[in-house]
């Protein structure tokens, strides 16, 4: 969009012209990094960064601590698992044990029957 006072081409150069010197006079006004309030600045930059690392490094530190009690409850979850492992396979080997135990006797008791319905039939045929 033209400008409407730029008329012709030494006005706009001269326009641009001016724009430069100020933009370079605008950079030149601005303190200098020995400047009084560019330090404090600076220091207050600084103390912000040092405020946010420590909050980072807090942060990582409950990170790490939550982590070290989550693998802790894991590891007790797993004991645990592994104790009601352990009793669930005594509790067969009982149950098994108790069966290998009953099955002599259901043999014998079954072996007793077979003899006295054996021996009652021959008695009966004489």
């Amino acid at each position: 969009m033209k400008n409407p006072t730029d008329r012709s081409f030494t006005d706009r150069q001269a326009n641009s012209a001016a724009a430069k010197k100020a933009l370079l006079e605008r950079f030149k006004a601005r303190p200098g990094p020995d400047d009084p309030i560019m330090q404090q600045r600076r220091a207050e930059r600084e103390a912000v960064a040092a405020a946010r690392a420590e909050r980072e490094a807090e942060k990582a530190a409950a990170r790490a601590e939550q982590e070290r009690l989550a693998e802790i409850e894991r590891l007790r979850l797993e004991e645990e698992e592994r104790i009601a492992e352990i009793a669930r396979e005594v509790e067969r080997k009982a149950e098994q044990a108790r069966r290998d135990a009953e099955r002599p006797r259901k043999v014998l008791l079954e072996a007793v029957q077979y003899m006295q319905m054996r021996s009652a039939g021959k008695g009966g045929r004489r």
